[in-house]
């Protein structure tokens, strides 16, 4: 807080709540005799207005990073959750209207399922099978190399 300098006033910028006998710089007085003249603009960075108390919380975020990546970053993890969110509406939609039962022939014999059931073991099996074309395109890779 800045000091009165020898007339009552105090620096410019500074809006503090002054305790004591001095009435506000605001209001004047019978016996005021001041004149009133125009607020000096402010000399230098007169710093920040509010100080923050070592409980005050500090900004986390990364060292560094612009301003602007902590909002892509929102933007990315909204957008995910809004994915997630309709990926997941499909599939209940998918389950809902997949109740039916079906037959499913097998080597060994037939099977009664939910059509969904044996949609999910279909696109389980080809999730595998693509899984483990990767793996051995990557083992032979490796192998040349």
């Amino acid at each position: 807080m800045r000091e009165d300098d020898g007339e009552g006033r105090r620096g410019a910028g500074d809006e503090s709540v002054s305790i004591g006998t001095d009435p506000p710089p605001w209001t004047a007085t019978a016996t005021d005799t001041r004149h009133v003249t125009a607020p000096q603009p402010p000399v230098g960075n007169p710093g920040p207005s509010f100080s923050p108390g070592p409980d005050a919380p500090v900004d986390t975020g990364p060292v560094g990073a612009a301003p602007g990546r902590r909002t892509g970053r929102t933007i990315g993890r909204t957008l995910a959750l809004a994915l997630l969110l309709f990926v997941t509406v499909l599939l209940v939609l998918f389950v809902v209207f997949n109740t039916q039962t079906v037959d499913i022939s097998l080597v060994f014999g037939n099977v009664e399922a939910p059509l969904v059931l044996a949609l999910v073991i279909a696109a389980a099996l080809g999730g595998l099978l693509v899984w483990l074309a990767g793996l051995t395109m990557r083992a032979r890779r490796n192998r040349k190399s």
